[in-house]
């Protein structure tokens, strides 16, 4: 079941909940991701691990859920011997998964109802009580989560760690190519969103949008950065700004950084587009490829939301190793609403 109104009309209103990193809840629930498709393995392989994982962070109060999609590709999958026709059923089940989900365990209620009936979730209010004497009413069905596809960069078919450089020696038009097929998979799946996230360079964001142009589907542009650039080393408000004349993408912003470049980056993607931004950075910890293992504590707060959103940030959440634990936090701060 579709979500009653459109994701661009709720950040009209103000802050909507994303999810966290899905890869680190497949794994708190034992999910062995080590294999070149990562969690995208698990679409064939595991799907009920995937659905549970998206109800981990709706129950958590997330009001977006983005699909296992990030790291599947026909290429990807034509590697383990699977057809075309076989990697299309697979890119839709992971639209249909979050969507599953999502009417399972309907997000809170930024209105104020909280479906789960704990408190402190995304509405982080009180239900609406009534008069002594009046007569009981039957409340609003809590509303359903939006379903983000997720549209990984050509770096994560890779698998070699180059969605965290960039410059693939690919032309803008070799990259479109592409991507567009599997964009075209997922929209026929029916999200609520396209979520063109981890993008490493400009020539990469040019190509996917050329992609989507057309496709009927509203999507949001997310770079990965560091040290207030792209990855590929780009100026941060040049690349802001090749979306800022595309009324298909409602949101522009960054992921899958350090939580102290989101910062900066929040209010320089605003003055830059003027379009609502999009923010969920890491948890500051740091991947190391030699040992396979992350390094360093964790810098995510729930508490940096109120300067996010204050800076013009309307879609908020966490990317890899956030957790529902720290997605409820940051869920409760938004009910607070400013001050």
């Amino acid at each position: 079941m579709r979500p009653a109104r459109t994701l661009a009309a709720a950040l009209a209103q103000g802050p909507v909940v994303l999810d966290g990193g899905l890869s680190n809840q497949l794994e708190s629930q034992g999910c062995d991701l080590s294999d070149e498709l990562w969690s995208a393995r698990l679409l064939a392989d595991d799907p009920r691990q995937i659905q549970e994982a998206h109800t981990a962070y709706a129950r958590a109060g997330a009001q977006v859920l983005t699909t296992a999609s990030y790291q599947a590709t026909f290429e990807g999958f034509a590697r383990r011997g699977l057809s075309h026709q076989e990697a299309e059923l697979l890119l839709a089940r992971s639209v249909q998964l979050a969507r599953t989900a999502g009417a399972l365990c309907p997000a809170a209620d930024p209105a104020g109802e909280d479906p789960h009936g704990v408190g402190g979730g995304a509405g982080g209010g009180v239900g609406r009580g009534r008069g002594e004497g009046e007569a009981p009413q039957n409340p609003a069905p809590p509303p359903t989560p939006w379903v983000a596809a997720s549209v990984g960069p050509y770096g994560a078919f890779l698998a070699d760690g180059s969605e965290y450089r960039g410059r693939y020696g690919l032309s803008v038009r070799e990259l479109e190519r592409f991507h567009r097929p599997r964009i075209e998979a997922l929209v026929a799946a029916g999200p609520d969103v396209l979520a063109l996230e981890t993008v490493p360079d400009v020539d990469e964001a040019e190509a996917l949008l050329r992609a989507v142009e057309g496709c009927g589907v509203p999507v949001w542009l997310s770079y990965s950065i560091a040290g207030g650039r792209t990855r590929a080393g780009q100026d941060l408000a040049a690349a802001f700004a090749l979306a800022a004349g595309w009324d298909q993408v409602i949101a522009v912003g960054v992921n899958c950084c350090d939580p102290a470049d989101a910062d900066r980056a929040v209010p320089l993607a605003a003055s830059v587009t003027g379009k609502p931004v999009v923010v969920y950075p890491n948890s500051g910890e740091r991947w190391d490829a030699v040992g396979r293992r992350w390094t360093g504590g964790a810098r995510f707060e729930a508490a940096r939301v109120a300067e996010w959103t204050a800076a013009g940030a309307r879609l908020v959440g966490g990317c890899c190793r956030v957790g529902p634990a720290e997605i409820a936090r940051l869920a409760a701060r938004v009910g607070e609403g400013p001050g």
